[in-house]
């Protein structure tokens, strides 16, 4: 499942991203790295952009880059 497909609310754990250079480079400066817990906290309208809480902030992700972002969902 990717972060892309979870719905308002709903937390996940990060178990792998796969995207590739610069853009991963960016994402794990962010703190967004396997074993973090991620919560999507709002999606836009038209579902983009995600918005979501990861390490005690909020970062806000385009949908593509949301969808290169392998998660496990938890309780």
């Amino acid at each position: 499942m990717t972060l892309s497909e979870l719905k308002t609310g709903q937390s996940a754990r990060i178990s792998r991203l796969s995207c590739s250079g610069s853009l991963k480079s960016k994402l794990i400066d962010m703190g967004v790295l396997k074993g973090e817990r991620i919560q999507v906290l709002r999606i836009a309208p038209l579902g983009d952009p995600v918005e979501v809480l990861i390490r005690q902030y909020k970062l806000s992700l385009r949908k593509k880059d949301a969808e290169g972002i392998t998660v496990e969902e938890v309780q």
